[in-house]
């Protein structure tokens, strides 16, 4: 559950937040010196045994927060939150670098991944379109978002070890997301890939860019991690005894920080029950409810409070 704002720049105005406390003390010391001119000022203080120069914290904070709420409702505040939607969208992101020909999945990673992606793209609600997106040491797009399951399964059966070197998982997560951008149901990416982040842009830390994009886009990520740990890369003879092993703290990252799951492939049927998993959870999305009326609704009636009581209880105070 988190916050968006469509005008962040109207958040510049809780600064003045500040300056109202700190007037409001001002004012009130001002009007404390002001009624000590009158020499009669604690006689009667004493004779009526109420304070006739009050602090007024309630007057401030009811003023406090009309003031923060009118902030918020002008810059365009929205919750949004994990719920059930009716539709979802997808982008199915799948990891074609060398490694993936590896054959500790008969008769290959890439074609098993392939196999299992179709069968989801089968299964899943004819209403959501989903796009194919291959990545090595870039990302490309196989196919944009479609409804259209013929052109999606061939788009699967075109893709092929791709030529670029490197595993670029945060271009995988910035392409896919671009792929979402018009949508206006919920937003999932499908990320499937058996190696470390190798090939990236020049930044400290690019999966947490990535990340940060999808999640600025309110757009939740499901990984899945293929290979096992004594499978040898498949463009290498298997005397060399090298495995190809995918960097599962990234993957729990990536899933965790924007809502997903993750899941662990060391065989065919993790593949597919991954997938099961995810088509059980296929209604699952951000969902946006704007907060604008509610929080209007919430100023006006502290207005009228505050209102109420100035008129009643604080009007002896200036």
């Amino acid at each position: 559950m988190y916050l968006t704002f469509s005008h962040p720049e109207y958040l510049w105005y809780l600064v003045s937040i500040p300056v109202l406390i700190i007037s409001h003390f001002a004012f009130l010391k001002y009007t404390k010196r002001k009624a000590l001119r009158f020499a009669n000022f604690y006689a009667l203080k004493r004779v009526s045994e109420e304070k006739i120069v009050t602090k007024n914290y309630s007057i401030l904070i009811i003023r406090v927060l009309i003031l923060f709420f009118l902030i918020l409702a002008v810059s365009g505040t929205s919750l949004w939150y994990k719920g059930l939607t009716y539709n979802n969208d997808y982008v199915i992101s799948i990891d074609t670098s060398s490694s993936m020909t590896a054959q500790d999945f008969p008769p290959s990673r890439l074609d098993a991944a392939k196999e299992y992606t179709k069968k989801f793209i089968s299964d899943l609600d004819a209403e959501s379109t989903i796009g194919i997106i291959s990545f090595s040491g870039a990302a490309f797009i196989e196919q944009i978002p479609t409804k259209d399951r013929t052109v999606l399964t061939q788009a699967v059966d075109d893709i092929s070890v791709a030529d670029v070197g490197g595993t670029n998982i945060p271009d995988a997560i910035v392409s896919s997301t671009n792929l979402l951008l018009n949508s206006k149901n919920g937003k999932t990416i499908i990320l499937i890939t058996d190696g470390s982040n190798t090939a990236s842009y020049f930044t400290k830390d690019p999966i947490g860019e990535g990340i940060k994009y999808a999640k600025s886009n309110n757009v939740m990520i499901y990984t899945i991690g293929v290979g096992t740990n004594n499978g040898p890369l498949g463009y290498l003879p298997e005397y060399y005894n090298i495995s190809s092993v995918y960097d599962e703290e990234n993957l729990i990252r990536i899933a965790n920080e924007t809502g997903g799951q993750y899941f662990a492939a060391s065989n065919n049927d993790d593949i597919k029950n991954a997938y099961g998993k995810i088509l059980s959870q296929s209604r699952e999305a951000f969902i946006q409810t704007d907060l604008g009326i509610g929080l209007s609704l919430i100023v006006l009636g502290l207005f009228f409070l505050e209102w109420f009581l100035v008129n009643t209880r604080y009007k002896s105070v200036p």
